[in-house]
């Protein structure tokens, strides 16, 4: 039972999707074009891309004279244990000798292949020479990456960086900034502005992989950013909005409570509006957005949304973030925290078509109701940070929803105004009501006379 057991695996850091979430869309979290890392290498289907690997490696050995497959495996020869215990559930490798060559035979082929790739999206290859994969082809550009960011197709970022600095020109972008450009226009823009420092030696030794570089790239830098705190505390909008629990005027007694869907809050009175700009433009070298997709604010009966622009790559790129979330031990669940929020504030086509109305949702994905199933499904089975519960600010919005007017108001439209038909029903109705009450009194009065 005990032989062989290695404990290092419950350090790693790129692991296998834990069934709970892969349960609801399996396809999510597979690569469809390149394969990445041990996981998937066997995966007959994406055989086709190791030819492509092999031509990166390629141009990789000519960037330097004297470099050849002896010397890089030298190199990584240094980094194999560490890069061991990056993953999970791969024993085979650990105790064969034959498969640990196999291994650094692996990170030096698809290593290179990620480095060549991302210089070549930054136009640093020789100009004599064309791209290896032609990305001005829509569909490749978004899958590859679209791979890339899985986190079941990823190399231990150390490792990505040593192939980068072992051929890396004096005026070549550092590897950290490279990536995060090619990666951040398949989302809205990262911030903050400080992550650009990242590439420093202190910072980079902290990025696990490509997918938590991105994941790096949104959230907030308590070392630079003196309002980080405050603002993740009190105005982050996942943790004002919604909260399961809520003390009582009388003491300790909890109660749950759920927010209302958009439709409910928009009946209560409470208004919606989309803002800032978040998407980077392809032709400008700033990447760093005015605002956060993260950064939803609630003032005086508005909620105030970011713009999600939805894509068929948008819910792999949106699982497996969250996944990475669930899984490590990041102290913000941001993407988490927004699923939960978009799947709690949608429960039907009807607050797909009110949010898509007020410019917060452009849906890529066709119908309304896809939409729908989108957000119902990615939240489930997600656990939020322990921020999301802020009760302070939870008692904003549900207060407004529980004022008697509101609530008067909310009710009257579900009831009365719930549809064009409904509503002209009602009004039809009160019509006679008064011309029925006029009649009466005209009688009366007639009467009277």
């Amino acid at each position: 039972m005990f032989k062989g057991l290695d404990n290092s695996s419950l350090k790693s850091c790129i692991f296998k999707v834990n069934v709970g979430l892969r349960e609801s869309n399996q396809g999510a979290y597979t690569p469809k074009m390149v394969s990445i890392g041990p996981y998937h290498r066997k995966n007959p289907m994406l055989r086709p891309m190791e030819k492509y690997k092999v031509l990166y490696l390629q141009r990789f050995l000519k960037r330097q004279e004297g470099l050849d497959l002896e010397s890089c495996i030298n190199e990584l020869e240094e980094l194999k244990e560490e890069a061991l215990k990056c993953y999970d559930d791969i024993e085979d490798l650990k105790k064969d000798t034959s498969h640990t060559d196999q291994f650094l035979q692996m990170l030096l082929l698809d290593g290179c292949f990620v480095v060549e790739f991302i210089r070549e999206l930054h136009k640093v290859y020789p100009p004599e020479e064309e791209k290896i994969i032609d990305t001005s082809v829509g569909y490749i550009f978004d899958q590859l990456t679209r791979d890339l960011m899985l986190l079941e197709n990823q190399l231990p970022f150390f490792v990505l960086n040593k192939l980068h600095h072992m051929t890396k020109k004096d005026d070549e972008l550092p590897f950290a900034i490279m990536a995060k450009c090619c990666f951040a226009i398949n989302l809205p823009k990262t911030t903050p502005a400080a992550l650009l420092e990242i590439h420093n030696n202190a910072n980079a030794g902290k990025i696990k992989h490509l997918l938590h570089l991105i994941h790096m790239s949104w959230q907030g830098n308590p070392n630079t950013d003196p309002t980080y705190s405050w603002r993740i505390l009190c105005c982050n909008p996942l943790q004002i909005i919604r909260s399961k629990e809520k003390k009582n005027d009388k003491g300790n007694k909890i109660n749950k409570v759920i927010i209302p869907n958009a439709t409910e809050l928009s009946e209560a009175g409470l208004s919606f509006k989309s803002f800032g700009n978040i998407y980077r433009s392809l032709d400008k070298d700033d990447d760093i957005g005015d605002t956060s997709l993260f950064d939803i604010k609630y003032e005086n009966g508005l909620l105030k949304i970011p713009c999600l622009r939805l894509f068929d790559s948008t819910e792999s790129n949106l699982r497996n973030l969250i996944a990475f979330e669930q899984q490590s031990d990041v102290h913000h669940r941001y993407f988490s925290d927004y699923a939960t929020f978009m799947d709690q504030l949608i429960e039907s086509d009807k607050d797909v078509n009110l949010l898509r109305q007020k410019g917060i949702i452009i849906n890529g994905l066709g119908e309304d109701k896809e939409v729908t199933r989108f957000f119902n499904k990615i939240g489930k089975g997600v656990s939020t940070s322990a921020g999301f519960y802020d009760k302070q600010g939870y008692r904003k919005i549900i207060e407004h929803c529980e004022r008697p007017w509101n609530r008067m108001k909310a009710n009257l439209i579900h009831n009365y105004f719930s549809s064009p038909w409904v509503g002209a029903s009602t009004l039809a109705a009160i019509v006679l009501l008064i011309l029925t009450a006029i009649q009466t009194v005209l009688a009366f009065t007639g009467g009277v006379k």
